[in-house]
């Protein structure tokens, strides 16, 4: 299957009341990008967290109120914490490759500004295991740091590469029209704690953190042979869908596709901390175990280094309206792909690796 239109809101504190504005706002405009009529979607593939966020549940029935053509089209709902809008996406392909339709729109929503700080932390814990997890200082932001710890106590500290990655992360997102956060922090305000810069959980400062976020993106994807006579198509050369591990995950997706890292022009992972990103140098192979922090500090994870990551901001500036970060990323990176990523735009952009992982790394 491919990618043959796409349409994206801003990420961050927005207007939309609720989850069926959101997904209004992105729905059409995608099937208008893809140049085909709402009658000619065959599926509606919607990713959503929620847990808490929204009291109106049931997201798959939601594209239906702003187009009635998608009324009696097959709807279904996923989620899998911070990767439901991949697992839509996953979905759709599935759909797909099994003949059930030509054309499948996949949604991606999340609304979470209007929730107040503290439940915010307790609907995110949901995507941990409460069982051991539950009581962690800091919700979420404690299992990441418990991680960070964990890392540090085995490898030494490694802040000076979590503040390159947070500040690299803000520069990159100065250039993305869609972050939430449009500005260059440096890195000194990243690895110094401060009163605006405090820990959040140690030794994760608030810079090491992803944003709270409302916002949306869709998708349509199609067969390879209608992909072929339309104006713009993303082939899909692999996804990976095991969850037994990160690493296993790239690794499956570059056998499945053919390639190597070296073959990768650029890649979006999933920096809900910047830990998280520091871990999935390693996980794709781009350092070793433990020499995660060379990849930033010698730059080559910049957007002029051997491999650029996160040119969009990642998580960290872009935000991460929890629903919309997988079906964001691969958006985006069909931007870069076709070259229609304005100031993002990266000058070799031809095979893209995208990481969207749901929990902590499970």
């Amino acid at each position: 299957p491919c990618i043959v239109g796409w349409a994206h809101t801003p990420f961050g504190k927005l207007d939309a009341p609720d989850v069926e504005a959101l997904i209004d706002q992105v729905a059409g405009t995608a099937i208008a990008d893809a140049g085909i009529e709402p009658e000619q979607i065959d599926g509606v593939f919607v990713g959503l967290f929620n847990n808490g966020f929204s009291r109106q549940d049931f997201p798959s029935s939601l594209a239906m109120q702003g187009i009635g053509a998608l009324r009696f089209k097959p709807a279904t709902r996923y989620e899998n914490a911070c990767a439901s809008g991949s697992a839509a996406i996953h979905g759709a392909r599935d759909f797909l490759a099994a003949g059930r339709g030509r054309f499948a729109l996949v949604l991606g929503a999340e609304k979470m500004t209007a929730t107040s700080g503290p439940q915010v932390g307790d609907n995110l814990l949901g995507a941990s295991y409460r069982r051991e997890e539950g009581d962690i200082p800091a919700g979420f932001a404690g299992v990441f740091g418990r991680i960070a710890e964990r890392y540090f106590q085995r490898y030494g500290d490694q802040a000076d590469a979590l503040a390159a990655i947070a500040a690299k992360n803000h520069k990159n997102g100065v250039d993305n029209p869609y972050a939430q956060m449009r500005k260059d922090l440096g890195y000194e305000f990243c690895r110094t704690v401060s009163e605006r810069n405090p820990y959040v959980a140690p030794p994760l400062k608030r810079t090491d953190c992803s944003l709270v976020s409302d916002g949306a993106a869709a998708l349509i994807l199609t067969d390879g042979d209608t992909a072929a006579g339309m104006g713009k198509a993303v082939r899909f050369r692999a996804a990976a869908t095991r969850f037994d591990g990160a690493a296993r995950a790239w690794d499956q997706a570059f056998t499945e596709a053919g390639v190597t890292l070296q073959d990768l022009s650029f890649a979006e992972v999933h920096d809900c901390f910047t830990i998280a990103e520091l871990l999935a140098y390693e996980a794709m192979g781009l350092a070793a175990p433990g020499q995660g922090a060379r990849a930033v500090l010698d730059g080559t994870t910049a957007p002029d280094g051997r491999l650029p990551v996160n040119r969009s901001g990642g998580l960290k500036a872009k935000g991460h309206p929890v629903g919309a970060t997988g079906v964001s990323m691969h958006a985006l990176a069909a931007m870069q792909l076709t070259g229609q990523a304005g100031d993002m735009q990266l000058p070799r952009a031809d095979v893209a690796g995208v990481f969207n992982m749901g929990g902590a790394g499970v």
